[in-house]
């Protein structure tokens, strides 16, 4: 499959050397992080909000409420910057200035699309909770009709997009690397706890398989 093609917006200024525009980076990105941040204009300004997001082939999904400021500025088709950020390391350098982070993000522009079929956002909805916890779906109650009229999901296409990668280890000026100083990276690694069960739940059922040894979507 070919890059996905530079724009004028995605084409990396500083350091375009950690740029990457390959589909399976991006995609390795966007389907491990939990969590995109999403710009857009709100009342005349700038506003970021957290939420959730997933992936299908070349569309990313997030949802809210049907009230929410973010969905209903944005399911008009407003443009939007998403953007989604995995931390890899700490870059503990002999300078403050050459000191940095290892570190995976994707920046995708675009307009997202409401979608209003039914059986398309269940089937996405689906898809949601199948990269959280895969096999879990199928033991929920289905939505009723409430919970689907209060939620919108949205879909942005990837088209416009780059991801940048800084993976190395330190980069201190010659002159530096006598100097007296720990120098070194630390690395960052998510790691997920063991589940903690609803004090409420009946004491018959146990931990499903898909969270034994869980590790995280991705």
């Amino acid at each position: 499959m070919a890059d996905y093609t530079k724009t004028k917006r995605t084409t990396l200024k500083r350091a375009h050397e950690r740029g990457s525009y390959d589909h399976d980076k991006v995609h390795a990105i966007l389907d491990e992080a939990l969590i995109c941040h999403v710009g857009f204009i709100h009342d005349g300004g700038p506003a970021v909000i957290p939420t959730a997001h997933w992936r299908e082939g070349e569309t990313l999904y997030i949802h809210g409420s049907s009230a929410s400021r973010m969905i209903r500025a944005l399911e008009d088709g407003a443009p939007a910057c998403i953007e989604v950020t995995m931390t890899d390391g700490l870059v503990l350098a002999r300078s403050g200035y050459h000191s940095s982070v290892n570190y995976r993000t994707v920046v995708i522009y675009g307009s997202g699309r409401k979608i209003d079929d039914e059986a398309k956002k269940l089937a996405t909805l689906k898809t949601f909770m199948e990269k959280i916890a895969p096999g879990r779906w199928d033991e929920l109650r289905a939505p009723n009709d409430q919970e689907m009229k209060a939620t919108t999901v949205l879909a942005f296409d990837l088209v416009e997009l780059s991801a940048k990668i800084r993976d190395g280890g330190v980069e201190d000026e010659p002159e530096d690397m006598n100097d007296p100083v720990w120098a070194g990276v630390v690395p960052v690694r998510r790691t997920f706890g063991v589940p903690e069960p609803d004090p409420q739940m009946r004491a018959d059922i146990g931990l499903p398989g898909y969270l034994k040894n869980y590790t995280g979507p991705g």
